[in-house]
């Protein structure tokens, strides 16, 4: 079916993007420690475990028009290669200010999403990009990887043997891509295309519409990547490894199961598996967001109490199936955008994954901040609901309503033509 070029490019591209979304999502772990040797708010430790995702995000864009022109492979090494030497100083970090620093140097990690997307799907036709893409994408399973990694890691040694051992992973990580990935030329775009020419994209609504679908399947998948292993702590009261490991079980099938919204995305088509991943995600969102509540009511026989709230098995399985959903939804959402921008996907993916990767540094700080604000948990929930709710409407407005007044004057046509 694929060539052994192919097999080879996506298979490292896979690999190399696996070990930067771990490296990217690093601070989910490390930082409930450094939350409690600094003395953090929720505010604080929101942002600090979102600063990479911030430089992730805006290289993201950038990042994209270079690959366009000078080609994938040469981008992504010198990307890995530049993430090293501040990864390995972390560990040597004391104060917050210097944590935040360093953690916007080793969020360039998270920008080679857009550099690995355009050059894996200029090497597949158009009937499979969709999977070749998602298989791509399977690489967000760095974000398991590192809750099932670093948890060990600070146990044994402690947090600041996690960034060095990162560090080094990170060094092999690029040589093992540049020696199993390939060059073609015929991809890059012609220099004579100026940077104005590829921004033309930001004037398309479309392309903002898909941006808008991004920031919940991804950007929403971030934050929660971000945000579940210190909501596990915090809610059902587990240690460390036990709550990483649970919060695994949305990072994981989060990541693995692109590929399969790929093929689906090509079987089904973009707009089919989007309409569905959003109202899986809507009623999820939904139940999740019931806090914990007791009551009391007044009976014959006196008053009597109740408690109304989400067990640690239910709550993992709501967040297991949004895990499925995102993953389904990202390969989605990339198909949207092979299908209508074949010559600039390195620009128009650029562009989504900025504006998704924005979303996942915005939510984890939203969700400190209400959380700071009113004392309630599941509030990180209610704030994603509204987001998948204008994603719905959106979708609604511009596609399914859109598509169903086309097919009522198509069918209007064939009744007069007969």
């Amino acid at each position: 079916m694929f060539t052994r070029k192919q097999l080879s490019v996506v298979s490292s591209s896979t690999f190399a993007f696996t070990i930067c979304f771990a490296i990217w999502m690093m601070f989910a772990v490390i930082g409930i420690p450094i939350k409690a040797k600094l003395g953090l708010n929720e505010t604080e430790f929101g942002l600090l475990t979102a600063m990479p995702v911030l430089s992730g995000s805006l290289i993201r864009l950038p990042l994209g028009m270079l690959t366009d022109r000078l080609g994938g492979r040469i981008v992504f090494f010198i990307l890995m290669l530049c993430c090293v030497v501040p990864l390995w100083f972390i560990g040597d970090a004391t104060e917050y200010w210097q944590f935040l620093v360093l953690g916007l140097f080793v969020g360039l990690a998270g920008g080679s999403f857009s550099v690995g997307i355009a050059y894996v799907a200029r090497w597949f036709n158009k009937q499979n990009q969709g999977l070749a893409m998602g298989i791509f994408g399977a690489g967000n399973s760095g974000a398991a990887v590192t809750k099932f990694v670093a948890p060990s890691i600070v146990l044994a040694f402690g947090w600041t043997m996690v960034p060095k051992v990162y560090a080094v992973a990170m060094l092999v990580t690029a040589l093992v891509f540049w020696m199993f990935s390939f060059t073609d030329k015929s991809h890059n775009v012609s220099s004579s295309v100026s940077v104005a020419e590829q921004l033309k994209a930001l004037k398309d609504p479309r392309v903002w519409k898909y941006c808008q679908y991004y920031s919940i399947v991804f950007g929403g998948y971030v934050g929660l990547a971000l945000w579940m292993t210190k909501y596990y702590v915090s809610e059902y009261g587990f240690d460390l490894k036990t709550a990483a490991l649970l919060a695994a079980c949305f990072s994981l099938p989060g990541g693995v199961l692109r590929a399969v919204g790929g093929w689906l995305s090509d079987k089904y088509g973009a707009h089919s598996v989007t309409w569905w991943v959003l109202w899986v995600s809507w009623i999820c969102l939904f139940i999740m967001s019931y806090p914990q509540t007791d009551f009391t009511i007044q009976t014959v026989n006196g008053p009597e109490t109740f408690h109304i709230g989400l067990t640690p098995v239910v709550f993992t399985v709501l967040l297991f199936i949004i895990g499925v959903a995102w993953a389904f939804g990202k390969a989605s959402v990339f198909k949207y955008i092979s299908d209508d921008y074949p010559h600039n996907i390195g620009v128009i993916s650029g562009i989504v994954g900025l504006v998704g990767g924005l979303g996942g540094f915005v939510l984890p700080i939203m969700f400190g901040a209400l959380v700071d604000l009113t004392g309630i948990r599941s509030s990180s929930f209610m704030l994603l609901y509204g987001v998948v709710w204008i994603s719905l409407i959106w979708m609604y407005f511009t596609e399914v309503r859109t598509s169903s007044v086309l097919d009522r004057q198509s069918a209007a046509q064939s009744t007069d033509q007969s």
